[in-house]
């Protein structure tokens, strides 16, 4: 009979819950096999990779970025911030205790509960007592709203990751930068040098009347150039420098920074776009946790349209007058249970749970955008690696083809075979040699930097996972 009644008033309880909407999501992921993704693994990365390249001022450079960044110091503050969301929202499902304690002079009714002498008459009135919450959450809703920020405080870890390899990148790149600046700096310091020859040359030619004035005007206007974009190269160089310090969360205290010697190309990537990219893109791995963390939501949202029920107790003194309050007497305890239910509330439940709806949708959009964002990365950057080692091989010869050229053509100024122009011309060829050599060497390291931040630098959420938990 009384297992009947109960189960007849659960049944009156959730007939008069307000009903949840047939509301469902539009959206789903993307998987691997959907943006053809080879199933095949591909190697690990390095978590130091920067120190392939054999720099140890490049490893200092990093060391401090990692460690006084104010980008990455905010989003390790917001990893912190979420952790403690995901500790109080924990907390919200164990027992609650408080406690309370009062001590009021008040005159008493005569007309109350209180008999005489104490009715109409001025007294201390105490209370000591300790109560006890607890919800029972029978449908799951804390359970899933604790599901829901631990899945966010990981969104918030990967998100520090991520963040972590893109200032690697930057530093990276930066001092790459520094590099091509310097390696212009020397080959425009070689045309500054080259063009002072080239104009002694037609100078003297013009004074023995062996050239017009306006080739003399000419060599001396290339001349002006060429130093020109000396002090244009020297002002990159100054720029790479700065950009270098910032990173570092230094001023003008860490201009002090030593001439890049990088080895370009011994930073050996895998040149394939396996399924492995979804675990070791760390920014993906992010994405894939905000999408759990709005499915829970969606589920909490969906619990709330059921019943709350709390148990509650309490135990703790009660008296009039201070000098028995805390004696066996006066202690007073009890307990009972509290039910919530959720019958009429103009729609605010159905709303909550259409928001929470989108909300997955908009995660799983995101995921899906940040993971053909790192396809197409990724691709850019194979292709990009190909044809940088393809451009520097010809352009090995394309030079030494330019400087045989010069030289002979100079040679046969200095004896009147060639003319001005001539000369001109394939000194022009030779400069342009010579600075697209400085920048495909500095590209060289770029590229390979682009693919290492596009395969997700030595992040790999399998592993990480599991150290989290061994932890």
């Amino acid at each position: 009979m009384k297992k009947a009644f109960l189960i007849g008033a659960s049944a009156l309880f959730l007939a008069g819950c307000v009903s949840a909407p047939p509301t469902e999501p539009q959206l789903t992921k993307l998987t691997a096999e959907k943006v053809g993704l080879a199933i095949e693994s591909s190697p690990a990365i390095a978590p130091a990779w920067w120190k392939a390249f054999g720099d140890p001022e490049l490893n200092r450079l990093v060391d401090e970025a990692l460690k006084g960044n104010p980008s990455l110091a905010a989003a390790m503050a917001r990893l912190r911030e979420a952790q403690s969301q995901l500790a109080t929202t924990s907390a919200a499902t164990l027992p609650q205790i408080n406690g309370d304690a009062r001590s009021i002079r008040e005159r008493l009714s005569k007309n109350y509960v209180i008999p005489p002498p104490y009715a109409g008459s001025w007294q201390w009135v105490g209370t000591a007592a300790a109560n006890l919450s607890w919800s029972l959450d029978l449908f799951g809703k804390e359970a899933a709203q604790v599901d829901r920020a631990k899945a966010t405080a990981e969104a918030a870890a990967l998100d520090a990751e991520a963040a972590r390899l893109a200032l690697a990148g930057a530093v990276t790149n930066a001092y790459v930068q520094l590099a091509q600046a310097y390696a212009l700096i020397d080959a425009a310091k070689d045309t500054v040098r080259q063009r002072e020859e080239v104009h002694q040359l037609v100078s003297q030619r013009f004074k023995a009347g062996l050239d017009n004035p306006a080739t003399a005007k000419q060599s001396s206007a290339q001349l002006a150039l060429a130093r020109e974009e000396l002090l244009r190269d020297e002002a990159q160089r100054d720029a790479a420098v700065h950009m270098l310090a910032a990173l570092t969360g230094k001023g003008i205290d860490g201009y002090a920074i030593a001439r890049p010697r990088l080895n370009e190309t011994a930073l050996s990537l895998p040149q394939t776009l396996s399924a492995d990219l979804l675990a070791r893109r760390a920014d993906i791995a992010a994405s894939k946790a905000r999408v759990t963390a709005a499915l829970a939501g969606r589920q909490a949202a969906h619990q709330a349209f059921y019943p709350d029920i709390n148990l509650l107790g309490t135990a703790g003194f009660s008296a009039l007058g201070m000098t028995t309050l805390f004696t066996s007497s006066s202690l007073q305890y009890g307990g009972g249970a509290a039910i919530h239910l959720p019958i009429f509330d103009a729609g605010v439940l159905r709303a909550n749970y259409a928001g929470a709806t989108a909300r997955l949708d908009e995660a799983v959009a995101d995921y899906n955008q940040s993971l053909l964002t790192a396809v197409r990365q990724t691709a850019d950057a194979i292709t990009g690696l190909r044809s940088v080692d393809a451009q520097a091989t010809e352009q090995v010869q394309a030079l030494a083809d330019a400087t045989e050229s010069y030289n002979l053509t100079v040679s046969r100024y200095k004896n009147g075979l060639a003319s001005e122009l001539s000369l001109l011309s394939v000194e022009d060829t030779l400069i342009q040699a010579r600075r697209q050599s400085a920048l495909l060497q500095a590209e060289k390291a770029s590229v390979r930097v682009a693919l290492v931040i596009a395969l997700g630098g030595g992040f790999d959420a399998t592993q990480s996972n599991k150290s989290e938990s061994h932890e």
